[in-house]
């Protein structure tokens, strides 16, 4: 008998997140989300070192924070893809969620999302405590366009789409429901190009970087950060979009449906906070 084997019985047959796991991982022993947190982790840290590397009295090179950046999606984007082939694609794509109950897969989202209205909380208090010091900015572009005003109506349309479309899952119109959910997937794609044509813009017509002050890291921290999870939900999409082609989805079973609206609802719900107050209330 293996080690994983012992180890398995000793635990009532549950795999423990260990070396025989990797890099398969057995349900909630795998070593993938840990992979792709610590991408996030360097996403981050390479955007710090990329502000300590061209402020006015530089701490590292300026190169650090680009290769630490560039490094770290790789790594994150490795991790993505072993979590969501190992536990939305592989195990799924032949039993569905029969080894869950439905109630503790939402349960799991519910939780996922508490943690994430955390993240997000500690980025808008870092805002709110800049935005109480002296303001406004020396350096502020014209933050409320006619491409953020449709930016957002493009994300909230895909979430209007989104609900149908489990909507008309529900009443067995299948048809309707991969229309719809391939809509859905459409806008999310263009929301996330038409955010990255933002960023062009400030970056090169306005001089307006990450490195502008407090207000340029808070709002580049905090809309990139909404970007990330906004791609992370488009790729979710694709997943449950490809399922449905395959007719893996029934009125019955669509537990995966449901807690993927879940989070496409709350990253919706973000952006019209961001919205509210990084744009509004930074030109008010």
């Amino acid at each position: 008998m293996s080690v994983a084997d012992d180890t398995s019985e000793e635990h009532g047959g549950h795999h423990l997140p260990a070396v025989e796991d990797w890099p398969r991982g057995f349900g909630e022993a795998s070593w993938w989300p840990f992979v792709a947190a610590l991408g996030v982790a360097g996403i981050y840290a390479g955007a710090a070192l990329f502000i300590m590397g061209h402020g006015r009295h530089s701490i590292v090179g300026a190169d650090v924070g680009p290769y630490v950046l560039i490094g770290s999606v790789a790594v994150f984007l490795a991790g993505l893809y072993g979590w969501l082939y190992h536990a939305f694609v592989a195990t799924w794509w032949e039993h569905g969620t029969e080894e869950y109950s439905p109630g503790s897969l939402k349960l799991a989202m519910v939780l996922f999302l508490g943690s994430e209205v955390a993240t997000f909380g500690a980025g808008f208090v870092y805002y709110f405590f800049i935005r109480s010091g002296a303001w406004a900015p020396a350096h502020l572009p014209d933050l409320v366009s006619s491409l953020v005003l449709i930016n957002t109506m493009i994300l909230i349309l895909s979430s209007v789409t989104l609900h149908f479309a489990h909507v008309a899952l529900r009443k067995g119109d299948r048809s309707m429901f991969v229309q719809l959910l391939g809509i859905t997937l459409l806008l999310g794609i263009v929301f996330v190009g038409g955010q990255v044509l933002e960023y062009v813009e400030f970056v090169q017509h306005e001089g307006f970087t990450i490195t502008t002050g407090v207000f340029g890291s808070a709002f580049y921290g905090l809309t990139g950060l909404h970007g990330l999870h906004v791609s992370l939900g488009a790729v979710l999409l694709a997943v449950i979009f490809i399922r449905a082609l395959y007719g893996q989805y029934t009125a019955e079973r669509h537990t995966s449906v449901s807690t993927v609206s879940m989070y496409w609802h709350f990253v919706d719900v973000v952006w019209i906070f961001l919205v509210a107050v990084l744009y509004f209330g930074a030109a008010a």
